[in-house]
């Protein structure tokens, strides 16, 4: 009797194993849809990419490729952490950010290991950021803003998008280089901050360009200057000047995109959706729709699973001395 559960065991297993091959083999199956998990808000930044991706895997995966939002937590926590409970089949991907990279020195208790929990499957961008005002402070240039902060010394609010948000970032390394601190104002989204910052609300803020170029163009709100350190080539920001030449030496920060399935995924499926990122990359309408919010395709080797990795992990090391300094923490 043992022995007979024995083989009955062994016999499941090898069905299982049996079922992943073909599945992987067959990927993706027409009947099925591909989700990508967005762990924020609907109408934010990561939001706009994952939107536009799916557009441009449909075309390369022939199959529904649908976004998801499971907002929460620190980064983004919650859906990462759904991404790396889900079947490991392909159909349940994640588009996430720079909070990739400082989940390991942010939180502290962190539910799965950004090393190996994941399967990395490529970079899709480079978000650079902007550093944007109320439009009613009363300062119109970068050099005009710095002497107003340093004359109005606490009493200088600094909007975000909420803990390990890409906007919290920027402001925390801004302030870390003038050496003023603000108060910070975090909000649940890019999209109630950038409300209250046109409001009038809050002050100041840090935030992608796919957030707030249109705000910009629109003159909503007043921009101040890039956070890359060339001059970027969309229309709307061309004459921005860079933070760096204003005189921040060095101030370089772009938010990142990447995509990412849970470990154990085969490794046939692995590459399908790496050559259906690659080719939604290379997709002119998904180029154009970046490039008119700023954003800047990949176009390198971060493209592939193994550099994409890397990349990360060495954001990792990067980022722990500015979260460690700044003593900003999660559970």
């Amino acid at each position: 009797m043992k022995a007979f559960k024995n083989i009955l065991v062994i016999g499941v297993a090898l069905l299982g194993l049996t079922q992943v091959l073909v599945h992987g083999a067959d990927f993706p199956i027409k009947d099925k849809q591909v989700t990508l998990i967005v762990p924020f808000a609907a109408g934010g930044p990561t939001d706009r990419v994952a939107r536009d991706l799916s557009e441009a895997m449909r075309k390369a995966l022939g199959v529904p490729v649908v976004v998801e939002n499971d907002a929460g937590g620190p980064g983004g926590l919650i859906g990462a952490s759904k991404l790396v409970r889900s079947a490991p089949d392909g159909y349940t991907l994640l588009v996430h950010h720079i909070a990739m990279g400082i989940f390991p020195s942010l939180v502290k208790n962190l539910p799965f290991k950004v090393d190996t929990d994941f399967e990395y499957l490529g970079m899709i961008n480079d978000v650079p950021m902007t550093l944007i005002g109320k439009p009613q402070l009363p300062v119109s240039t970068y050099k005009e803003l710095k002497a107003w902060v340093a004359q109005n010394k606490g009493q200088i609010n600094l909007a975000n998008a909420g803990l390990a948000s890409a906007s919290q970032l920027c402001g925390m390394l801004w302030q870390a280089t003038i050496q003023v601190d603000m108060a910070t104002v975090p909000y649940k989204g890019t999209a109630p901050a950038m409300t209250d910052l046109i409001g009038g609300q809050v002050d100041l803020m840090c935030d992608q360009t796919t957030s707030t170029t249109s705000q910009i163009e629109a003159k909503k709100v007043k921009a101040f200057g890039v956070t890359t350190l060339k001059r970027l080539t969309t229309p709307a920001l061309k004459d921005l000047a860079t933070l760096d030449e204003q005189g921040e030496k060095g101030f370089n920060v772009t938010i990142w995109h990447g995509l990412y399935g849970p470990k154990g995924m085969p490794a046939d499926v692995v590459q399908k959706l790496n050559a259906a990122l690659k080719a939604s990359l290379k997709d002119p309408e998904f180029v154009k729709k970046q490039e008119g919010l700023g954003a800047v395709v990949i176009t390198d080797k971060r493209s592939d699973p193994a550099e994409h990795k890397r990349f990360v992990l060495s954001e990792v090391t990067r980022w722990a001395p500015v979260i460690k300094g700044a003593a900003v923490y999660a559970d």
